[in-house]
């Protein structure tokens, strides 16, 4: 069949992490959709973390084929752990749009937020993006495709809020920003798909847990920031796809891995000013630890044994996938780990990997991203045990403001505060991902990640709909 413009329909793609059914209770816009339409679970893979979950999503791909293995992993090709990427070519796979273009060569899509959105082959797109000053200095900003972008952004709702996005200061603003450009582009641009990601779920669920009084609060002001970009998609006629990528769990148990590792001397460090930093050259085992996920590097095959053994024998691990444990999760890729551990619900992993404190690397204590050699959530308080922490911090910021340079060391090295985690897939569908949509047409009970590529096609009028099942 060809399809022209004129049997495309329009389609908003809403990533609303850590979304789940029972904080849809508290989000009555949110939840107009699927009384418009449908709610369905929403099956998603493993590791249930935001960059393998969003590769998914768009390639129909699990992460053994699109390579997206975690947030960030080690580089073997050049012996570096990376968290955050941008880039798009890291993704394999045929992409959503790169389909739809197939059926119409005319297919726009807006992207504001997903990850890897550097190269992204789509008409317009927006992500965080700090400028980084010569003297180690990191102002707020946005990067935009095309450039002109940033202006109009920038001039219509101000500078992309990258401290409200994360870290000690993260907060509705980020999201509310968000929210009030993809209506922007909603408004101007006519893409056929627009989509855009909205974090703030994501922070308090981390820092109080899903269950508490504070994420039904933040699934409230998540969905005050949503209420006019559903409604202006409501009168444009726009179908809404609204869902999650993961749920979370209330945790309590952070588990050392790096730590015990290190005590069993497979990790190795090297010490520079005092301080150490992973050796990743000279260990023969080191974890990248990303929240209930950790890949194992291990140097020579004949330690995978030992490492399992050790690994698998600490408190709060569930499960360390070998081989064939990789398949069975569909993560058997060349950039995931010789092991990949899996935490209990109660459990998270910490990529700290050294003994004593006071040897810490300084960006141990900031917010470091890109630095880190794992993730880090602690990143998302200040220092509850430092009384003078608000006063160091407003001193930094007030040096920030006149160009000077500053240090924002305010985060702790102990990761008890931390109260909910994700990565693992979850226990029940009330803890789990949602999938909800204004077109009851493809209402079913459950959808799988790696169907939601199939049915962005169908409900942009470019693929017919497959007989419904659950």
């Amino acid at each position: 069949m060809n399809h022209t413009a004129d049997a495309r329909r329009p389609v908003l793609l809403l990533d609303v992490v850590g979304l789940t059914p029972r904080l849809l209770e508290h989000m009555p816009n949110l939840d107009r959709i699927a009384r418009r339409g449908f709610r369905a679970e929403l099956k998603t893979v493993f590791p249930a973390v935001t960059c393998p979950v969003q590769s998914t999503l768009l390639t129909g791909r699990p992460p053994g084929d699109h390579g997206i293995v975690g947030n960030g992993w080690f580089f073997r090709d050049i012996g570096e752990v990376f968290f955050w990427r941008q880039y798009n070519g890291l993704v394999s796979g045929e992409k959503f749009w790169q389909a739809a273009r197939e059926r119409d060569p005319g297919y726009r899509v807006s992207n504001i937020c997903w990850w890897y959105a550097m190269g992204m082959d789509v008409d317009e797109t927006v992500t965080p993006r700090p400028v980084y000053h010569a003297d180690g200095r990191k102002s707020p900003d946005c990067y935009t495709y095309p450039t002109a972008l940033r202006d109009e952004l920038t001039g219509k709702f101000g500078t992309f809020p990258l401290f409200n996005y994360w870290g000690p200061t993260a907060s509705i603003e980020s999201s509310r920003w968000i929210a009030e450009a993809t209506g922007h582009l909603l408004a101007t641009r006519g893409s056929d798909l627009t989509m855009a990601y909205i974090p703030h779920l994501d922070y308090d669920l981390q820092r109080y847990g899903p269950d508490s009084p504070r994420a039904a609060a933040a699934a409230r002001e998540v969905d005050r920031a949503l209420a006019p970009l559903l409604a202006r998609a409501e009168a444009q006629g726009v179908t809404v796809l609204a869902l999650s990528e993961y749920g979370m769990t209330e945790v309590s148990r952070p588990i050392d891995i790096n730590r015990a590792l290190r005590h069993e001397r497979l990790l190795h460090v090297h010490t520079q000013a005092g301080m150490e930093y992973l050796d990743p050259w000279s260990s023969r085992a080191f974890a990248v630890a990303d929240h209930q996920a950790a890949h194992i590097y291990v140097r020579d095959a004949d330690d995978i044994p030992r490492v399992r053994d050790l690994v698998g024998g600490l408190p709060g691990v569930d499960e360390v996938l070998d081989a064939s444990g990789k398949k069975r999760y569909g993560i058997d890729h060349e950039r995931a780990g010789d092991l990949v551990a899996m935490a209990e619900p109660d459990s998270w992993f910490t990529y700290y990997y050294w003994l004593d404190d006071a040897r810490a690397p300084d960006f141990a204590t900031h917010v470091e991203i890109h630095r880190k050699p794992g993730y880090d959530p602690a990143e998302l308080f200040m220092d509850p045990r430092d009384r003078l922490v608000k006063l160091r911090a407003a001193t930094a910021v007030a040096r920030k403001k006149l160009g000077l340079r500053y240090r924002m060391n305010v985060v702790p090295l102990d990761p008890t505060p931390v109260r909910g985690s994700h990565g693992r897939l979850a226990d029940s569908p009330s803890h789990g991902p949602v999938l909800l949509c204004s077109d009851e047409r493809f209402g079913r009970e459950s959808y799988h990640a790696t169907e939601v590529k199939e049915l962005l096609l169908e409900l942009s009028g470019l693929r017919e709909p497959r007989q419904a099942t659950s």
